[in-house]
């Protein structure tokens, strides 16, 4: 029954001791990494597109530049000027002084044809008038053109401009260095896998793109946004969401072109990946931590309790042992007393016999014989036992009277003796040798000699345990001494070669009801109860022991001073 309650207890503590500190535990890992994750995320993202709006600024500043570089030019030459191979030779040298990216520089006609040309291809004489980016420019005056093959066959791209003039409207047109606007577009740096590229409206690259794809291709991961006039964000971007990549997505060219710039989600978010191992490994250890201290503090207590029930159960039989023997001494006080007056009326009888006989000897009734002899002899015998019967009995009264502690006088060579005479013959019967060692120079003590003999009762039935435990009925020495301690204190010795106490148990022999006895067996007093008695009469017990050696209980009791003190 206690097993069951007590594993019930057990489970019910170990669920408590869990729940309480793994519950706040893992709100506070919960709730913080949850802002962590959430601001981490919100960085990250922000910083990308940061990064998009200024690499922005970079790449419409370069083609507004090329465009201003073009209008300076159709606003400074005329047509027929700049149609001289010389003048269109030294404006084109001007050109890749302000800028390397520049590669050809050519002039059409309002009829689409190239009147005069200056770079590496072979295009004077080429008619443009169908050609998608002639139209454009034609009809907006100004046109930076998608990346196209055209009669050279190689992917490049165009910036065009149209004035009217006496000779109708006319183009001048530039071609960008593919290479170096790559160069300008993929040089964001963003971790180990960030890259940017841009696509037109339809998806298809307009530069190369770092992870695989070149101009003029269309990347079966392109995503197709349409015209867009503000910078936007692909989707709810977290490091949960589905997707390998991080993007941010800014318009160019009024939208006809977007400015892609990407980064892998892994990369990205490294420092949250690195966050959740890390939350992860303090999860296992501190649930750990947490479960085998509860487990261990659980133990403990349900140890603890089964001891002090084990305890409980133990004083439960002691009280009982003691309430039994409180009922065995007021039995043996009401036989002492009831034999103890059929002894008065043999003394009496005796005495009366004794007188008698007494006087039929004056009266010269009785001759002297061996047989009168034997008579007065049986006759002292008769007394004698009279007298130990009485002594049997008053320390029986003695030992079984309820009354209040009185502080007497004690000489403890003549009480001592008195004491040990009535374990005597329990020592006698189990081969137990009693030494006696009474110092004759040992001084009177104060004290309850109803309560010392209690004590001594108690260490000499304790003493007499030990010797046969460890010898059985033969070899058993129960030595009892007394002499002075100096100090103003008598010594008192009980020592005995019996088994000894463990080393364990040594402090707590005087604990409460402590016994290393079966339960049922030993007198119930306990040693705690013999230290408090000799505590009460101003005194001090100790013990020394060694196990398989034997014991020795010291008490020291002050001496009774003749001024009281």
């Amino acid at each position: 029954m206690n097993q069951n309650r007590h594993n019930s207890i057990r489970r019910t503590i170990l669920t408590c001791m869990i729940l309480v500190p793994v519950v706040p535990f893992l709100l506070i890992l919960v709730v913080g990494f949850y802002h962590f994750k959430v601001s981490l995320e919100s960085r990250t993202v922000k910083n990308m597109q940061r990064i998009a709006m200024d690499h922005r600024e970079i790449i419409d500043a370069f083609l507004e530049e090329r465009v201003n570089d073009l209008e300076f030019i159709h606003a400074s030459y005329t047509f027929d000027a700049l149609r001289r191979h010389q003048t269109l030779q030294k404006v084109f040298s001007w050109l890749q002084l302000a800028s390397n990216a520049y590669t050809d520089l050519g002039i059409f006609d309002a009829q689409g044809m190239h009147v005069a040309y200056r770079g590496p291809y072979p295009l004077t004489g080429k008619i443009y008038k169908d050609a998608p980016w002639f139209k454009e420019v034609i009809k907006h005056g100004v046109y930076i053109s998608d990346v196209f093959l055209g009669f050279r066959q190689t992917p490049h791209f165009v910036v065009a401009v149209a004035r009217d003039s006496d000779q109708g409207r006319w183009v001048l047109r530039a071609t960008i260095d593919s290479q170096k606007f790559n160069t300008l577009v993929g040089g964001v740096q963003i971790g180990q896998t960030g890259e940017a590229y841009i696509l037109n409206a339809n998806g298809v690259l307009q530069t190369t793109r770092r992870s695989g794809g070149r101009p003029m291709e269309a990347p079966e991961d392109a995503i197709h946004l349409g015209h867009r006039q503000h910078a936007v964000d692909v989707a709810h971007q977290t490091f949960f969401s589905q997707g390998k990549y991080l993007y941010a997505v800014v318009p160019l060219k009024g939208g006809a072109w977007i400015l892609f710039v990407r980064q892998d989600k892994a990369d990205a978010f490294r420092a949250l990946r690195v966050t959740i191992y890390a939350t992860a490994l303090i999860c296992l250890l501190g649930g750990s931590l947490i479960v085998f201290a509860a487990v261990y503090l659980t133990n403990r207590i349900v140890n603890r309790m089964e001891k002090m029930d084990a305890e409980k159960a133990q004083l439960g039989q002691q009280l009982i042992s003691a309430s039994r023997l409180a009922e065995l001494g007021e039995m043996a006080a009401g036989f002492a007393h009831e034999i103890n007056n059929p002894l008065q009326i043999i003394k009496s009888e005796h005495a009366l016999i004794e007188a008698l006989l007494e006087d039929l000897k004056d009266d010269n009734g009785l001759m002297a014989s061996p047989t009168l002899a034997e008579l007065d002899e049986s006759m002292g015998q008769v007394n004698l036992q009279i007298s130990r019967c009485a002594r049997i009995t008053q320390a029986i009264l003695k030992f079984g009277r309820q009354s209040e502690p009185t502080v007497e006088t004690i000489d403890l060579r003549k009480y001592i003796p008195e004491v040990i005479q009535m374990v005597a013959n329990k020592a006698s019967v189990h081969g137990i040798a009693v030494v006696q060692d009474l110092v004759a120079e040992t001084a009177h003590v104060k004290g309850d000699p109803a309560q010392l003999q209690q004590v001594l009762i108690n260490l000499f039935n304790n003493a007499m345990d030990a010797i046969l435990t460890r010898h059985g009925s033969s070899g058993g020495e129960l030595r009892v001494a007394i002499q002075p301690a100096g100090n103003g204190a008598v010594e008192i010795n009980v020592a005995d070669n019996g088994c000894g106490i463990d080393t364990g148990n040594l402090p707590k022999v005087f604990s409460p009801f402590f016994t290393t006895k079966p339960v049922g067996e030993g007198t119930g007093l306990g040693l705690s109860v013999c230290y408090g008695i000799i505590d009460g009469m101003g005194g001090t017990m100790e013990v020394q022991s060694e196990q398989g050696s034997g014991t020795v209980f010291t008490i020291h009791l002050p001496v009774d001073t003749p001024n009281g003190g």
